[in-house]
């Protein structure tokens, strides 16, 4: 698929990005380059693979869901921060 500048201009207005004039014909290109890299994709044959396929052996390896109640935890994390109070985070105001 090639890019041409109406459809950059279509893919400008759809993402709201401004391409300087000075630097659209090199944009064109590097889009045209990583369609043709996709485009080689569609020479890999999927037919035989299942649409659940997966590279790992027996699916995601899970962990068991169980609940840990240690009151130390909110202390430890308390610990590291440059400052405290009544056990919040004391950050700089951003709004004034």
């Amino acid at each position: 698929m090639q890019i041409d500048h109406t459809l950059l201009a279509k893919l400008e207005t759809l993402s709201h990005l401004h391409i300087a004039d000075d630097k659209k014909e090199e944009v064109m290109a590097q889009l045209t380059e990583i369609l043709g890299y996709i485009d080689n994709l569609n020479e890999l044959d999927t037919d035989t693979l299942s649409p659940a396929f997966s590279t790992l052996e027996g699916g995601t390896p899970l962990r068991e869901d169980i609940p840990q109640s240690n009151s130390d935890i909110a202390a430890d994390i308390l610990s590291h921060a440059p400052q405290v109070q009544d056990d919040f985070f004391i950050v700089p105001a951003i709004i004034e």
